[in-house]
């Protein structure tokens, strides 16, 4: 129907019959997609629609939290690199950059944790709530239900306009999924809960809750501490991806924050999403040995088997975040519990990584191929990965929630579609149908 002619601010769209032109403009690369409306198709008064299943190549809003660069394998954090950021500061610190855009200073950063240490307990009848859920449920529904009923405690969270009204909630919400979190491992284990220890620091007080007996003088070991506080560095944003999306969609509505998370955690519940690195376990287990990865990769090459944990939507680069997780993996190792699937692992990427086959098309390891064996090697069962990973993930949700109430061009989600189905007809009498 057209031609399109590309200019540095402009496309210069031609109709092929008519000749008719238009000038549409184009902004940071990228086009406006209510431009296409002035371009007249068919009876439709919407004009000419853009068509884009899975969003994989539409920006639906300008954001200053996360840069990615999946050519290059970069993911900057306020324009900090994640590797930097994982190495050097602490996971609060990194809460504190992407809802503030700036790293905080000593007392800045003390200020901040004092208004976590204040929201960190949960109210009392969380737990009776916990103890009602079923034995079988699954964490993660568990952990979106609890958010959700977290906020029918704070009614005052409906007032999303409201700035300060917003900061309150955003605290309460990241202070209280660990402690949620650890509720639900708690619970699925049948264990009296532990309360939250504030004064030993975010990261000490939360494995304090999952691992301590009630009671007991409970010291966190460094290397868990260590590896959980990068683990959730490193899950705390990632742009628009599924979950993400959710939030900011739900969340358009003006819903209060407490449900929109809920519907974050529910997206990140899906294995496409948060369940990969579950899937990278069961792939390990089911390789076996050493000697059977050639065999393996020769069935991926065909078709039948799939290469969990390598590849990524985004990167057609090693993923930075497995750089990090793959140097903590020994350490944990070497204070928790061995894990025969490591010596596995690293056999399978250097050997994937010497394929053709897997370079050319770009595969290379992401987050969550070793993210797994770090969780089971604390203890945890693949059922809470997803849990840990939505306790890291809070912050970036509530970034994004932050920036979109702020943004006036942002409405309530309301994608268009392409109607396929009948046109307009009578509906039969009962005898003809």
């Amino acid at each position: 129907m057209t031609s399109v002619q590309p200019a540095d601010d402009s496309l210069s769209i031609e109709h092929s019959t008519s000749g008719k032109k238009w000038e549409l403009h184009v902004e940071d690369g990228c086009l406006r997609a209510t431009q296409l409306r002035q371009i007249p198709l068919g009876q439709t008064d919407l004009g000419l629609l853009s068509y884009d299943p899975a969003f994989l190549n539409t920006a639906s809003c300008r954001s200053a939290i996360t840069f990615i660069d999946g050519e290059a394998g970069i993911l900057d954090y306020r324009g900090y690199s994640i590797e930097d950021l994982a190495e050097t500061a602490t996971y609060p610190e990194v809460c504190f950059l992407l809802l503030n855009g700036e790293l905080p200073n000593e007392s800045e950063l003390a200020s901040f944790e004092a208004e976590l240490a204040e929201e960190a307990v949960l109210p009392a009848d969380m737990i009776e709530l916990f103890a009602a859920f079923p034995d079988n449920m699954h964490p993660m529904t568990m952990l979106a239900s609890g958010l959700a009923s977290l906020g029918a405690k704070y009614p005052e969270a409906d007032q999303v306009l409201d700035e300060a009204n917003r900061k309150r909630q955003i605290i309460r919400l990241l202070a209280k999924t660990p402690a949620l979190a650890a509720l639900v491992w708690r619970r699925t284990q049948n264990d009296s809960p532990v309360g939250a220890s504030p004064d030993k620091g975010f990261i000490a007080s939360f494995l304090r809750m999952l691992l301590a007996n009630p009671g007991e003088d409970f010291e966190v070991e460094d290397s868990f501490a260590r590896a959980m506080d990068a683990l959730l560095t490193l899950h705390a944003d990632h742009e628009q991806n599924c979950s993400t999306n959710a939030v900011r969609a739900v969340a358009s509505s003006h819903v209060n924050p407490y449900s929109a998370v809920a519907a974050g955690c529910f997206a990140l519940h899906g294995p496409l999403h948060g369940g990969a690195n579950q899937a990278v376990l069961e792939m390990l287990e089911e390789i076996g040995t050493i000697e059977a990865i050639p065999d393996f990769l020769e069935a991926c090459k065909c078709g039948d088997r799939r290469l969990m944990g390598f590849g990524h939507r985004v990167y057609k680069n090693y993923d930075p975040r497995a750089k990090v997780i793959s140097g903590l993996v020994e350490s944990v190792l070497d204070a928790g519990q061995p894990d025969p699937r490591l010596e596995i692992a690293r056999a399978l990427e250097a050997i994937a990584r010497e394929d053709d086959y897997f370079v050319s098309r770009k595969l290379f390891p992401n987050v969550d191929f070793y993210s797994g064996i770090l969780y089971s090697s604390m203890g945890f069962p693949p059922s809470m990965f997803t849990v840990f990973f939505a306790v890291g993930r809070m912050v970036g949700w509530l970034a994004h929630w932050d920036e979109m109430l702020r943004d006036p061009e942002q409405k309530i989600a309301r994608p268009r579609q392409i109607y396929t189905g009948h046109s307009r007809r009578e509906v039969p009498k009962m005898a003809n149908r």
